[in-house]
């Protein structure tokens, strides 16, 4: 059950939607989650009243096409499904909205199944632990 947040600069809602789907997509092929299980906070920002900041960090070159992607997940992962899931979501990005692999910035954050409710004030993986 990951939540997704997209912050993207100069991001139409055609781009927006894009790079959601770009993200579940690879979500999905990598890491096995059900294709029914979408939740994201899609943010475009117009670079006057809301920017994004970034540099050159380890050698990558980022531009204004700079995209974050912050997923909060449950943990269990394996470094190599992190990994593919990296690399997918970079290509799907580049495929479904065009932003330059080198322009897209993911973060995972893990937590455990007491950590989610996902309605009704229910911890309803806390069974699961």
């Amino acid at each position: 059950m990951p939540l997704v947040r997209i912050d993207a600069l100069g991001a139409d809602p055609d781009r927006l939607d894009a790079l959601g789907r770009a993200v579940h997509d690879a979500l999905v092929e990598t890491i096995g989650i059900p294709s029914d299980d979408r939740f994201q906070v899609l943010v475009g920002h117009d670079g006057t009243t809301s920017t994004l900041r970034y540099g050159d960090y380890l050698g990558v070159h980022r531009d204004d096409g700079i995209v974050y992607v912050a997923i909060t997940l449950r943990a269990g992962r394996t470094p190599a499904q992190k990994q593919a899931l990296y690399r997918r979501i970079a290509e799907l990005a580049h495929a479904y909205a065009g932003t330059e692999p080198r322009n897209v910035f993911v973060t995972l954050t893990e937590n455990a199944s007491i950590d989610w409710s996902l309605g009704h004030g229910v911890a309803q993986y806390a069974e699961q632990d």
